[in-house]
């Protein structure tokens, strides 16, 4: 059977053909800790099939990887495993998959986790599943505990469908990335009696290098400069979609052929860009963690970190998709100032707020049902964070969700403050543990598998603090000018129109906005604070209080690249009650290098709350709406509305909507940073 799915001539490795036996012929409940590579996924492919044969039901697979689930039915296929998926990328399947299911034509179905709380399956397709299953895998299972690197909550729906399997049906549970915690923490979820098999998390192949590069500017002229002499193909991992974007265009205007890939890309983009990788059509893929666990290219020869991953264990993970069956490949760990920032968000923002549960909470407590837009207008907190909020308490059994609207169920519930702030300390001390790898003198190996409770833990003689450097760490000064530039003339960002007003702004319903009162779409020369022109910006708005004419020019210069239609005529500004000359100074300097005329056509008569303040776009919009009137200096012509930052967007449309009931022609908006989502998306 082995043959057969990997070749003639294949054999078992060690512990593989233990761990077989052990769910097969004595139905334990198993977990296996085994580096990347090993071949957890035959494990449970070859134990399927036999139990199968033996009589058995059906194998549910539980596991994140979309990615790779096209991959596992292939392989399934070739040991004689009926392999089906349900998931979100193959809807139109859905009908075949059950109609297999209630025929007995299915051996082993996958689905991710997020399918576990989609409330038609778990009632109308799960039960029959349960009822007939011969063995329950759950893949990546480091993600079932809060401890984990990588923490989902609707793993935690899993615990429930193995408190209601009887003794005899075997669970088999795997992960590359547990240490002891995690794996306590394991055992916890899935009851007394689970067997642990630890084997050695050695990457014997793998040459690692930390290299100090502070501004992205110089780690970008590093990746120009070195990317071509490494081996093979790789990826490029970095901790935000706007870096993963940025990082891509810069190694193609270098020539290099590259790639962006990120979690909000359509289905069948991130397919092509996996298969070009895997046919070694790119040099390299620059991703975000949405390209992580399980992917599997064999012979891929480096992984570099644009920034600091948030753990070892994290950063273990994504290094082990290099040199599974190459001799040589380099992990090469960049890392500079910003990195401890967007951690310290990510770490803020890892867990729903006690605040914002109990608001959550209490708003269904008032009401009987409530769908989420519903949720938003009663309680200030960000839709993203509603949803973060009804997950974990519908997981916990506080909610339910029943079309689309959710209840409070009779279960008491209080937070556990306690383990939240557990939690979050762990995740700092690991941040820290992962800063201290980046700066070490010891094997870098070493302290790696120490921090996974590896028993196994001599230095790996391979790695730079072992021999010495392995690739070279500095870069030229003409290429981080080339750099800089680039940083300053990327791509401006694109301000998209609002098109509805939140319920409760208008209406007591969403409310479209007609298209002769809506904004069209507008521009931002940087994201806030990045290191193209975002930090000059940062810098004149607190520090100086007052914008440098360099970025006026800037704004000027994007403007004639951009050249909208129809030409604006004219420039207004948004006003300001506490700094009434910023953006006033900003737009009457723009208006001079551009030769339009300035004119002050919106007051503000309402102070209100910093928009930044404010947390989701139905308190957003209410607080702005009513705020600001024209004045008799509204022109017809097509306008320019500048303001300095953007966040929510609101003041500009608000703005946008005033100037045009007033008779202006269509309104650009301009700014010279958005704010908005600037670490927020993978």
């Amino acid at each position: 059977m082995l043959s057969t799915a990997l070749g003639f001539g294949a054999a078992f490795r060690p512990g593989q053909l233990e761990a077989i036996e052990s769910v097969v012929d004595d139905r334990s409940r198993l977990l296996i800790v085994q580096a990347t590579g090993w071949g957890k996924s035959v494990v449970y492919f070859i134990a399927a099939k036999l139990l199968r044969d033996r009589g058995a039901g059906l194998t549910l697979l539980v596991s994140p990887l979309l990615a790779l689930m096209r991959d596992q039915v292939r392989m399934a296929s070739r040991l004689g495993v009926r392999a089906l998926s349900m998931t979100s990328a193959n809807q139109d399947e859905w009908p075949a998959v059950e109609e297999a299911l209630r025929s007995g034509e299915c051996d082993l179905l996958l689905i991710s986790p997020e399918r576990l709380g989609n409330e038609d399956f778990r009632t109308r397709v799960l039960p029959e599943a349960v009822r007939s299953i011969g063995m329950l895998v759950v893949d990546e299972a480091h993600c079932i505990s809060d401890w984990g690197h990588d923490f989902r909550p609707d793993y935690r729906r899993i615990v429930r469908i193995v408190q209601q399997l009887p003794s005899t049906v075997p669970v088999l549970a795997t992960t590359a990335t547990a240490n002891d915690r995690v794996v306590a923490d394991i055992e916890h979820q899935l009851g007394n009696g689970l067997r642990v098999m630890r084997g050695s998390l050695a990457r014997p192949s793998l040459r690692l290098q930390s290299i100090r590069l502070a501004d992205q500017a110089e780690r970008l002229a590093w990746l120009a400069e070195q990317l071509p002499s490494l081996p093979g193909s790789g990826i490029v991992y970095c901790l935000t979609v706007t870096d993963s974007r940025r990082v891509g265009e810069w190694l193609r205007s270098r020539g290099i052929h590259a790639a962006s890939y990120y979690g909000n890309l359509e289905t069948a983009e991130r397919e092509e860009l996996e298969h070009r990788l895997l046919n070694g059509d790119l040099k390299a893929l620059v991703a975000t963690v949405a390209l992580g666990m399980g992917f599997d290219k064999p012979d891929l020869g480096f992984v570099v970190h644009f920034q600091r991953p948030g753990s070892i264990v994290a950063y273990y993970q994504q290094i082990g998709r290099a040199g599974r069956a190459v001799d040589d490949a380099f992990a090469i760990l960049l890392n500079g100032r910003e990195d401890d920032q967007i951690h310290d968000y990510f770490i803020r923002t890892g867990f729903p707020g006690v605040d914002e549960m109990t608001a959550v909470i209490g708003s269904l407590e008032d009401h009987d049902g409530l769908t989420v837009d519903g949720i938003c207008r009663l309680v200030d907190v960000k839709r993203s964070r509603v949803d973060h909020c009804l997950k974990t308490l519908e997981v916990e059994q506080a909610v339910y969700r029943e079309k689309g609207r959710y209840y409070r169920t009779p279960r008491p519930w209080t937070p556990d403050v306690d383990r939240i702030d557990a939690v979050t300390a762990q995740r700092r001390r690991e941040l820290e543990r992962m800063e201290a790898l980046a700066t070490t003198d010891d094997c870098l190996m070493q302290l790696i598998r120490r921090e996974l409770d590896d028993p196994a833990n001599e230095p790996c003689g391979r790695c730079a603090s072992c021999v010495g450097p392995i690739v070279e760490t500095n870069v030229s000064d003409w290429m981080v000018r080339e750099a800089i530039s680039f940083l300053r003339g990327a791509m401006p960002l694109t301000i998209e129109p609002k098109k509805q007003w939140p319920a409760g702004v208008i209406g007591e319903r969403r409310t479209k906005i007609s298209e002769d009162r809506r904004a069209q779409s507008g521009r931002a020369l940087a994201r806030w604070g990045d290191a193209g022109w975002g930090a000059m910006v940062r810098g004149g708005k607190y520090r100086d209080g007052h914008f440098s004419d360099e970025l006026v020019d800037a704004l000027a210069a994007m403007i004639r690249g951009w050249r909208p239609s129809p030409d604006p005529e004219w420039i207004t500004h948004v006003p300001s009650l506490r700094h009434p000359e910023l953006v006033a100074s900003l737009a009457q300097r723009l208006a001079e290098r551009l030769g339009l005329a300035h004119r002050t056509a919106i007051s503000k008569v309402r102070d209100r709350r910093p928009q930044k303040e404010l947390q989701n776009s139905s308190h957003q919009a209410r607080n702005v709406h009513g705020a600001f009137e024209t004045t008799a200096a509204v022109h017809s012509g097509a306008a320019f509305l500048v303001d300095d930052v953007v966040d929510s967007g609101w003041t500009l449309t608000d703005c946008a909507y005033q100037l045009l009931e007033a008779g202006s022609g269509p309104v650009f908006p301009i700014a010279l940073a958005e704010a908005a989502g600037s670490w927020r998306d993978k």
